[in-house]
């Protein structure tokens, strides 16, 4: 049903009295059964009427009829609830948002705290904590990245660090790969390589160039056919293991030779760790597994401990020094405000305390050796599992196999990325504290799942 004028006008006094049935739920630490089918009603009937009724027609968690879905209400450490009470393995993790866990005490006690005392700053005065998140970005980030620039999101710190490259040099030209994604907002649109994504916005922010990912000869043809023509490279910007694109591991030296083409042409070289950071492939930043310091590194994701929405960019500082005389040349409201700067502090004292990308690394090939052993005779269904610590993808030769298998996982309490559009690869990337037992669960339930998916 649309809403008309006449009736919002009459309906103010009704939608107060819902605001408040809102808000007594979110007060409830329990809701019963008749409020549970309430809450399930009104989120799909919500989807359907006031949000976007195209995330109804391929969620896995909603029938084809639509009457049901599953509704997210609660969550600790490696799992959510429902709202019916169901509790899942959580091994999509927001696309890797939960790295210290579903909201790990410290980092709620972190932004409690700073709401107690402040929430958000005056834009006027210098906030502390900005400055000292950024001190302690400057010490665990790799090399001499020093300055950062704070954010709210992965497609924010992609622009701030296009910005930051495009004012380095006078180049206009950035190289980008093939299945690469950088973000939805146009500047990071451009960089991302999907076409679906892509199509509808064109044309993007021009001098993009796409070329294969892992191609370094490609890349040095790219680079040398621009400086031919004028149109000279000024920066590259690259995840250092492809996220979206189906967990993409660069082939052996990779990287270092594109760091090093970078030197030779004084490029910018760009890593999107807005997936790979903060521990999640064994090392704090996957710069380090391949021992590489970018010019430029982004953060988001897990940066605000999977509570607060937080990015960053941390620079060199003959990157970051052009922003030095006007400050103002790129701003953001919300970007470092003190309440995320609280929780980014808590998460990194918690990654380095706890170990956790350390962690990641041993857990991570536990669980890639399992998926490997229960995959053993489904040939014909899976083509390949591969990962660096806790970021796992598991290719299909189908999507609709990997429809199925994510579904079916879903079904039997294992949440994994996979949609009926995007199914070829799924992602698994759960909080780097889940623990052996649960790791087990999701093998054994890989397994059973494979057994009863049908190839067509």
């Amino acid at each position: 049903m649309s809403v008309n004028v006449e009736q919002k006008k009459t309906g103010l006094e009704d939608i107060r009295l819902y605001i408040k049935q809102v808000l007594d739920l979110i007060e409830k630490e329990n809701i019963t059964e008749e409020e549970a089918q309430w809450v399930t009603r009104e989120t799909v009937d919500g989807f359907r009427e006031y949000v976007n009724p195209g995330f109804l027609e391929y969620r896995k968690t909603v029938t084809k009829d639509q009457q049901f879905a599953a509704v997210e209400w609660s969550d600790s450490g490696s799992c959510f609830t429902d709202v019916t009470g169901k509790k899942y393995i959580d091994c999509l993790g927001g696309f890797g948002i939960y790295n210290v866990g579903h909201r790990n005490p410290k980092v709620i006690k972190a932004v409690k705290d700073q709401l107690n005392r402040q929430a958000l700053h005056s834009q006027d005065l210098l906030d502390p904590l900005r400055a000292m998140l950024a001190k302690i970005l400057a010490h665990i980030t790799p090399g001499d990245l020093k300055y950062a620039f704070f954010t709210n999101s992965g497609t924010e710190s992609v622009e701030a660090a296009l910005k930051l490259a495009k004012m380095y040099s006078d180049r206009s030209t950035i190289i980008s790969t093939t299945k690469a994604f950088h973000g939805k907002s146009l500047g990071s649109l451009s960089g991302t390589a999907k076409g679906v994504f892509r199509k509808p916005f064109l044309p993007l922010v021009s001098g993009f160039r796409h070329i294969p990912f892992g191609d370094i000869d490609m890349m040095r043809k790219t680079f040398e056919t621009c400086a031919l023509v004028g149109e000279d490279v000024g920066a590259v910007i690259l995840e250092p293991i492809q996220g979206e694109g189906g967990i993409n591991i660069p082939p052996e030296g990779y990287l270092k030779q594109v760091r090093e083409l970078c030197d030779e042409y004084d490029a910018i070289l760009i890593f999107d760790e807005v997936q790979t950071g903060m521990g999640r492939t064994g090392k704090m930043f996957a710069a380090e597994l391949f021992d590489v310091v970018p010019d430029i590194i982004c953060l988001a994701k897990a940066f605000g401990g999977g509570v607060m929405p937080a990015g960053a960019v941390v620079a060199k500082e003959k990157v970051f020094k052009n922003w030095f005389k006007d400050p103002f040349v790129h701003t953001t409201t919300f970007g470092g405000n003190p309440i995320a700067c609280a929780a980014a502090i808590a998460t990194i004292d918690i990654l380095l305390e706890e170990k956790l990308p350390e962690r990641a690394a041993e857990v991570g090939e536990y669980f890639i050796n399992g998926l490997r052993e229960a995959a053993k005779g489904h040939e014909d269904k899976v083509l390949d599992i591969r990962g660096k610590g806790l970021m796992i993808g598991v290719e299909f030769h189908k999507d609709e196999i990997g429809y199925e298998v994510s579904k079916g996982m879903f079904d039997n309490g294992v949440l994994v990325a996979g949609t009926l559009v995007n199914s070829k690869t799924i992602r698994i990337e759960p909080p780097l504290t889940i623990s052996y037992e649960e790791v087990d669960t999701v093998i054994q339930t890989f397994k059973k799942v494979l057994e009863t998916v049908k190839v067509q």
